[in-house]
């Protein structure tokens, strides 16, 4: 009898060890998925989210050209601003490592823009799939990680986009302010555009050489901003622990 109680004990014990290690084990899993999962996934799909509800998220998108990059960060750095997102194409980051790497020290927070400049809402989806994939490949090759942001290259999506950068673990990023500035309508035209953002909204600027005039309206951006007593933060920022607005793509 003393024999059977020393026995089922040492049994207790391997078996609640067990039980722990699978617990744990299913845990670590959770956390993982958890972490992979895009931040608005809902119970009727991901969405796209174009909308915060604090403060102002700078975005700009770059595509190609390595004129007017820089010129943008050296001004973003003299108007002291410390958070901005800079959604980079594949392509482009693969040419230009130099530059990502200023983006990087200048502390700015980087978002994926495909590899390709293409049209997302005309590609089908193994050709999405294939761009996106590519666009990962140079990131990691260029070691930025952490990437979780995506944004479609024309801004031209649908809801088979929202499913692929689910899968991939990604948030789909569009905008609430246009800026225009790749029509290069003038600095004064630029600034009128930016000026109706108001708390939360995420403003669409772009830093390839195709927007001539950015880094001049600048300056009216952010002296608008700041008047409007709205702190400048990047989209992570704008969407975490906050509810953001979201859209549906038919």
């Amino acid at each position: 009898m003393d024999f059977f109680f020393v026995w089922s004990g040492r049994k207790i014990k391997q078996y609640t060890f067990i039980v722990l290690i699978a617990f744990f084990t299913a845990w670590f899993f959770y956390l993982q998925n958890l972490v992979n999962e895009p931040v608005f996934s809902t119970p009727n799909g991901p969405k796209a989210i174009y909308k915060g509800e604090k403060d102002i998220a700078l975005t700009f998108n770059i595509g190609w050209g390595d004129e007017k990059a820089v010129p943008i960060l050296d001004e973003l750095n003299r108007l002291n601003v410390k958070a901005a997102t800079f959604f980079l194409s594949g392509s482009w980051a693969e040419r230009h490592p130099h530059i990502v790497e200023r983006i990087i020290k200048d502390g700015y927070e980087i978002g994926m823009l495909g590899y390709n400049y293409k049209d997302y809402s005309q590609l089908e989806d193994k050709e999405i799939i294939r761009d996106i994939s590519k666009a990962q490949e140079v990131f990691k090759k260029l070691n930025l990680k952490n990437i979780d942001l995506l944004r479609a290259p024309t801004g031209h999506f649908d809801k088979r986009l929202l499913k692929i950068s689910e899968r991939f673990g990604y948030t789909v990023v569009h905008w609430s302010i246009d800026s225009k500035d790749w029509t290069n309508p003038g600095v004064e035209q630029i600034t009128a555009n930016v000026n109706q953002a108001k708390k939360g909204d995420i403003i669409l600027l772009h830093a390839s050489d195709s927007a001539k005039q950015t880094a001049q309206a600048l300056t009216s951006i952010i002296q608008s901003i700041k008047a409007k007593n709205l702190k400048m933060i990047t989209v992570s920022e704008m969407i975490a622990n906050s509810t953001s607005s979201s859209e549906e793509i038919k």
